[in-house]
């Protein structure tokens, strides 16, 4: 079982991001120059914590994706989807079991 949303939201908020962006779908939250998306719509959490695709290769040493590739047209903080037929962004997602693991991830990926 993954973290719900809004489990992940007090996670990222308890490890120094600020929320700065606020939507039915997504929150985006910023630390330094770092910047995630917290997917809303992630019921069961398996996408709930979305990452800049620039950040794939040093976060697979610490967590596998569950999902290669989440787009949206929220996500303004990341490269266009320049497969989409709409205008969208895309960034990478993930899921957790644990805040504790999360936590862990955060740690290490956004230094």
């Amino acid at each position: 079982m993954y973290l719900r949303p809004d489990e992940v939201a007090k996670v990222l908020e308890n490890s120094g991001f600020q929320r700065d962006f606020i939507d039915d779908k997504a929150y985006g939250y910023r630390r330094g120059e770092h910047y995630v998306y917290v997917n809303r719509e992630a019921r069961l959490g398996r996408t709930a914590l979305v990452i800049h695709p620039a950040l794939r290769e040093n976060s697979e040493r610490f967590a596998e994706p569950t999902s290669s590739f989440r787009s949206s047209h929220l996500y303004t903080e990341f490269p266009l989807d320049l497969e989409s037929e709409t205008t969208a962004y895309y960034g990478i997602g993930h899921g957790f079991s644990s805040r504790q693991l999360l936590a862990n991830y955060l740690e290490n990926v956004f230094k």
